[in-house]
């Protein structure tokens, strides 16, 4: 475990990056994009040295930290380099007719110094993705990853520390003692991801100096599989979904239901492509990553007592291991349907009509992710009666891939989206002004508002 940041470290960086971000130096464009490339080099430098931490730390295989990780923040910053000097520039808006002739644009002006604390299943990915949005928008930045990863967290701060100095973008190691401190502070955004009870945490600390926040939270979020869907798919990509990271994904299908009809066949699928991707004995796979701690080890093997076992249920907590579990016959009070999984099994339940489903996926807190596999007509009347932060139709997980659209949840699953355009959204302030010229000066505004009647009509 790394040391703690010392406190008056801390205040130390949070007042030099103020004072730098005065000076007006990271508004510029090509202040932005050079940094943005300093960036891009860096973690080409440290690919090799990224992906073994992650191996080390949660034993993912240098492809799935490549594909999950790396891969996803080299494309982010490629997209804001190209597109940043055009995100920059001030937009035109119309003007109604009762405030011409004057004019209407939007300014996108930094936020100022912001702090991102990201969680450990994705230590890389969580706590570099949203440090784009922080260049790309001229911001500076205090980074806190998460003490759970702690090889992950030593390459992220000594990559930090040999690309950007100090007062533009730092990091601070420890635990709670420090997020606590760190939170008592007084940045212009927050950006935090992890579980909703600490997102609340977050929020309310935020609020004593009205500091805007960012949340990406998770939650149980569902997986429907209709009678018409093609259930050999269906099967091998919420086999992958649920596995990736040993299901220590936000945005992992939690649980699924399932049609009466196709259940039998539909675990039977799921059990064919589990053994397929890992093998007989997945413990010794080497793609099939490892919980993070003896907590959560815990945790998870308490979910796993109610219901009956299809598939899976070994565990080694000496080498933080659980097999991919399928879990039949589950009520909705059971364990594993009261708290977000955030591991590899996999409870299903039944329905015979679909608004069974739908009214319990309802009554709950609204998901991070949604999924749904069966026709897109049925499909596009499912989502209609649902919400969710975001989600697939006839897949698991890849909407995150497309920085095209905003990721984010909703209610109880968060707040604010990013991913491309939006992280540099997330990061700026969307000035408002209005031009007004001083060659004609409309009387209608003044006391004793003459004309009122005539301008009641248009306004």
């Amino acid at each position: 475990m790394m040391n703690d940041t010392a406190n008056e470290t801390i205040l130390n960086i949070i007042n030099s990056q103020k004072e730098f971000y005065a000076t007006g130096q990271t508004r510029s464009a090509a202040f932005r994009i050079e940094n943005l490339k300093k960036f891009k080099k860096a973690i080409k430098q440290y690919e090799e040295r990224i992906s073994d931490a992650l191996n080390t730390d949660l034993h993912k295989s240098d492809k799935e930290a490549y594909l999950t990780e790396i891969s996803i923040v080299n494309q982010e910053i490629d997209l804001h380099i190209k597109k940043i000097r055009r995100w920059m520039k001030s937009k035109w808006v119309s003007t109604p007719l009762h405030l011409l002739p004057s004019k209407s644009r939007i300014y996108y002006e930094p936020l100022g110094v912001s702090l991102i604390i990201a969680p450990w299943n994705y230590p890389f990915q969580l706590l570099m993705n949203p440090l784009v949005g922080v260049i790309s928008a001229g911001c500076c930045a205090v980074l806190k990853p998460s003490p759970y990863t702690p090889t992950v967290a030593s390459v992220m701060e000594n990559l930090i520390k040999e690309t950007f100095p100090e007062n533009y973008i730092s990091i601070a190691q420890g635990g709670r003692k420090v997020n606590t401190f760190l939170l008592d502070q007084h940045f212009d955004v927050i950006f935090y991801t992890g579980s909703p009870a600490v997102g609340k945490i977050v929020m309310k600390a935020a609020s004593e100096h009205l500091t805007p926040v960012i949340l990406e939270l998770g939650g149980k979020s569902p997986c429907i599989v209709d009678k018409e869907a093609n259930i050999d798919r269906a099967a091998k990509r919420i086999a992958w979904g649920k596995t990736i990271n040993a299901g220590q994904t936000c945005i992992a299908p939690d649980y699924v239901f399932a049609h009466n009809d196709i259940k039998n066949k539909l675990i039977e699928r799921l059990t064919f492509h589990l053994r397929n991707f890992y093998g007989e004995n997945i413990k010794e796979s080497k793609y099939y990553p490892r919980i993070v701690n003896d907590k959560a080890m815990e945790r998870l093997e308490k979910l796993m007592k109610h219901g009956d076992i299809m598939f899976g249920g070994d565990f080694d907590a000496t080498e933080r291991f659980i097999a991919p579990t399928i879990i039949d016959n589950v009520k909705p009070e059971y364990p594993v349907m009261q708290e977000e999984i955030f591991g590899p099994i996999l409870p299903i339940m039944t329905y015979e009509n679909i608004n069974e489903a739908i009214q319990y996926i309802n009554e709950n807190e609204k998901p991070l992710a949604f999924y749904y596999f069966g026709k897109n007509r049925k499909a596009k009347e499912v989502l209609a009666k649902t919400t969710s932060g975001g989600g697939c139709i006839n897949d698991t997980l890849m909407h995150i891939t497309n920085h095209k659209l905003p990721f984010g949840g909703v209610g109880n699953s968060g707040m604010g989206k990013y991913h491309g355009y939006q992280s540099f959204l997330a990061f700026s302030n969307q000035r408002a002004i209005v031009s007004t010229p001083t060659f004609i000066d409309m009387p209608f505004k003044y006391v004793p508002f003459k004309f009122f009647n005539s301008i009641r009509k248009i306004i």
